[in-house]
Order: structure tokens, then C-alpha cells, then sequence
């Protein structure tokens, strides 16, 4: 998989799409959202609300690229991972932790 335009374009439309579904519920103020290339992550959220995504996260299984973006967007709730983050999480994933650590088993570079 080649990083390009289109595949970052499909990432943008898909992420911003599921936000959209999730933070419906959630409602949380959502500053910058990027699709980047990056080789360790899948996501990661900011203090200034910016949430960004691999672009490879529209080759994942649709359950696990749902998990990763609530991920991020419960950041921008809670900027660590302490009980009150999994519970928002939790709200709509309720399983989670087994879906954390198939998504651990992924390795980004092999995608």
C-alpha cells in the first residue's frame, strides 16, 4: 500500500464520516482532524483537539477502525487512559478491550 492522494483522500472521507456517526453521541469539539503516514500509530489526539489517523486505517476491518477513531475521540474527554477514559469508551464499545488487543497484534508497517 502506497501512501497517495487518493488513499489519503478515502481516509479523510471515511474517518470524517464515523466521527461524525460517533461524535453524535459523544458531542465533543473537535479542532483539526489529519490523515497522515506515520509507522508506529494508528491515531493519537492532542491537547489543542486535533485527532489524527494512519491513512491505513481504511485497510482494517471496519469494527477495528470504528475502535480507533472512538479511541481518539474519547481523548479529546480524556487525555489519558485512567478508568473515566474507558468508560467513555466503553459507551460505545463495550468489548473494548478485545478489540484493543487484536488492533495491538497490527502491525502498521506490514499493512
Amino acid at each position: 500500500m502506497r501512501f497517495s492522494k487518493t488513499n489519503r483522500e478515502t481516509a479523510r472521507i471515511f474517518v470524517e464520516n464515523r466521527l461524525s456517526y460517533f461524535n453524535k453521541f459523544y458531542k465533543f469539539e473537535i479542532n483539526r482532524v489529519a490523515i497522515k503516514n506515520t509507522s508506529t500509530r494508528w491515531g493519537s489526539c492532542s491537547s489543542k483537539k486535533n485527532l489524527n489517523f494512519n491513512y491505513k486505517i481504511i485497510y482494517l476491518k471496519p469494527y477495528l477502525a470504528d475502535y480507533l477513531i472512538v479511541h481518539e475521540l474519547c481523548h479529546l474527554g480524556q487525555l489519558n487512559h485512567s478508568k473515566k477514559f474507558w468508560a467513555l469508551v466503553a459507551k460505545a464499545i463495550p468489548n473494548y478491550a478485545e478489540i484493543n488487543k487484536e488492533l495491538r497484534k497490527i502491525h502498521i508497517k506490514l499493512v
